[in-house]
């Protein structure tokens, strides 16, 4: 899924040209009202032709010309929603072939004792054993064991990836294999409601629906029909007053130019267009509402570490205090870290080794500490004694009498000021030095925060840092603000206090403590790899965990909005140029003055019309490879970004009529002559 295929191939074209005549279905084509009223125009058109060509009265050719460029408008803008769902039906075909083949080694409850179900029939709770080389049936969370798993069918990367019990990296995702080792799975979704089933309804676009701006701009569009259909209705009186009449063939093709059949017909492929970039993205957006709020963020909170830093954060230094042998120190400090599996745990535990070989092994009647983000501190319980290690504050919190305190403080402080991480240990009551942890912050971050300061956009650095170090890698990467030493509960208000303030935020998460943050945010964008309560609590899931993916997850909102209101802007500004075709071309014998508005010097007043008509309908098909792409989009301003889209697409599309319109008009009136 990662990689991009052609717009149109072979298949796409010919099933979306089906589907185009799929969608005249009435109750399919009501859902686009402009669309809707023109092919209620062509209809009614297509009976007056009809009747024309059994009376001879009128002109058959023309009218039947006519209602040929009708119709083609109506598919066109059908065959432009059609191939953009037509994008996503091939990848769905490929994700149903992986999930028809899923079976299940459902564990009995007795022992290890097992039977082959299909995936299908699993429901939430139940628990499978999934062995090497199997298929991983459902969704779920490892509870035992630890395997490498390839995700390549889901995130399209080939590089296998660590799934274990407990921690972050606990969950699993049905389609998936185990490639070694094994593992037991707990079902967390429910047959339908994996996120393989999400994706195969989200890439057909089949779950879709109409975003508030998408919806408003549709109701703008329909009543703006209703505006030109009254508009037209009152002409016949105004021309049976100059002394004249208009034929209904002529009064159609005024209507149907007027209305704007161009955004109307391209509408649907922009949305849906949209949430398929981002599935290729490997994000999956629970609905558009979160795209569309991902283009409009104010404020973006970033984890530090695997964000802005590299992350595996690296033990590099013991610093003891006054009067604490480094040795002692460096025994603590294994010892608290034995059951500690993080990176960091383990960096400690080699640089240790390193340091002092032959370090104690962990006593059997030890119990692990577990780290949590409110104590922050993880360690050993021994007995009566107990190790731990952790962030200075939380460290000092457990001993707030503690002799050498301020001395603690002043190597934390200095640790900190380099853009290091200070680690305190303590044996019991005795505090016994610090641990450097180093971070590395990654290359190139500093310029994309300057993008996203271009584009308006405060970034906010969320770290359990204390502030001198978080003040220091703030500085380093260039980011807008940070909240040091941070709780679940502090990032809840600081998201509540950005929206009290008007702001839109997005905020990315992997554990079971962002869950409420992510809840909150306006784009919440949990990581797969995650908890199933941050999976559930985010409107969006990255496949991949990639947590810089933030970044670009605002950039593709920022495109869909940007592609909807450039093709609007020269939707708009065609209809505009298309009146000099054909308000003269219907007027000049009645009102022989309007003849100087006939600018484009047009054959007669049947071809002005006719190219007129055609080129609203060709225009559409045009301009579906710009609705599927995207508008290329650049960091900038609000007011630049305006400039530019006035610019390109306003005048563009005053420009575009006028010379399309002439040479279909040569081409037209060079026809009817030979």
């Amino acid at each position: 899924m990662s990689t991009q295929p052609s717009l149109f191939t072979g298949p796409i074209v010919k099933a979306a040209a089906r589907d185009a005549f799929v969608k005249l279905n009435p109750g399919t084509l009501i859902r686009n009202p402009v669309m809707f009223v023109t092919a209620i125009v062509a209809t009614l058109s297509s009976v007056l032709w009809i009747k024309s060509l059994a009376t001879g009265e009128g002109n058959p050719v023309f009218e039947g010309q006519l209602v040929f460029w009708l119709w083609l408008t109506v598919l066109f803008g059908n065959f432009a929603e059609a191939v953009a769902e037509g994008r996503g039906k091939a990848q769905a075909a490929s994700l149903r072939a992986t999930k028809a083949e899923l079976k299940a080694r459902l564990l009995t409850g007795v022992g290890d004792i097992w039977e082959w179900v299909p995936a299908h029939q699993l429901e939430k709770g139940d628990e499978v054993l999934v062995e090497t080389g199997d298929l991983i049936p459902a969704d779920g969370e490892v509870i035992a064991g630890i395997a490498s798993v390839n995700e390549a069918a889901i995130t399209g990367e080939s590089a296998p990836v660590i799934r274990e019990a407990g921690g972050d990296r606990s969950a699993v995702t049905a389609g998936t294999r185990v490639i070694a080792d094994e593992i037991r799975v707990r079902v967390t979704a429910a047959s339908g409601q994996g996120f393989l089933d999400r994706m195969i309804a989200l890439v057909e676009g089949a779950s879709r629906q109409k975003t508030p701006n998408e919806i408003a701009l549709t109701i703008l569009l329909a009543g703006l029909t209703l505006i030109f259909l009254i508009a037209v209705g009152t002409l016949p009186a105004f021309a049976s007053y100059a002394g004249g009449t208009m034929a209904v063939p002529v009064l159609v093709a005024l209507f149907v130019t007027l209305i704007p059949t161009t955004i109307s017909g391209l509408l649907s492929a922009i949305g849906i267009a949209g949430m398929d970039r981002l599935v290729r993205f490997n994000v999956l957006a629970k609905s558009g509402r979160a795209v569309e709020a991902a283009g409009d963020i104010d404020t973006l909170l970033l984890d530090k570490t695997g964000t802005i830093t590299i992350g595996d954060r690296q033990a590099t230094e013991f610093k003891p205090l006054p009067g604490i042998s480094e040795v002692e120190l460096i025994a603590a400090a294994r010892l608290a870290s034995l059951a500690d599996e993080t990176p960091e745990g383990r960096s400690i535990v080699v640089l240790a080794d390193e340091k002092a070989p032959g370090g104690e092994a962990m006593p059997t009647s030890a119990e692990p500490i577990a780290f949590t983000s409110q104590t922050r501190v993880s360690g050993l319980q021994i007995g009566e004694r107990s190790l731990v290690k952790g962030a200075v504050d939380a460290v000092l919190r457990r001993l707030p009498d503690a002799a050498d305190a301020e001395a603690l403080r002043r190597i934390a402080d200095d640790i900190a000021r380099t853009g290091g991480t200070p680690l305190a240990v303590a044996d019991g009551a005795r505090l016994l030095g610090v641990v450097h942890l180093k971070d590395i912050v990654k290359a190139g971050i500093r310029e994309r925060f300057g993008e996203l300061r271009r584009m308006g956009i405060k970034t906010v650095m969320i770290t359990g840092d204390n502030p001198l170090t978080a003040a220091s890698i703030a500085a380093e990467s260039g980011v807008d603000d940070f909240l040091a030493e941070a709780t679940p509960e502090d990032k809840l208000a600081l998201i509540r206090r950005e929206q009290d303030g008007g702001k839109l935020v997005a905020m990315c998460g992997d554990g079971t403590n962002d869950a409420p943050a992510l809840a909150q945010a306006n784009v919440g964008v949990a990581m797969n790899t995650g908890t199933q309560a941050a999976r559930e609590a985010g409107n969006m899931v990255d496949l991949d965990s990639d947590p810089t993916k933030l970044i670009e997850i605002v950039g593709l909102g920022k495109q869909l909005l940007m592609t909807r209101g450039a093709l609007t802007t020269f939707s708009i500004s065609n209809d505009v140029a298309k009146y000099f075709a054909i308000l003269p071309a219907i007027f000049v014998a009645l009102y022989p003055g309007l003849g100087a508005l006939n600018v484009m010097a047009l054959t007669s007043p049947e071809s002005a019309i006719l190219s007129a008509i055609i080129f609203n309908a060709i225009i559409i098909p045009l301009l579906v490879p710009l609705a599927l792409k995207g508008v290329k989009y650049r960091a900038a301003d609000a007011g630049s970004l305006l400039a530019r889209n006035l610019g390109i697409y306003g005048l563009g599309g005053l420009i575009a009529p006028f010379v399309g319109i002439k040479l279909i008009d040569l081409a037209v009136s060079g026809l009817n002559l030979a």
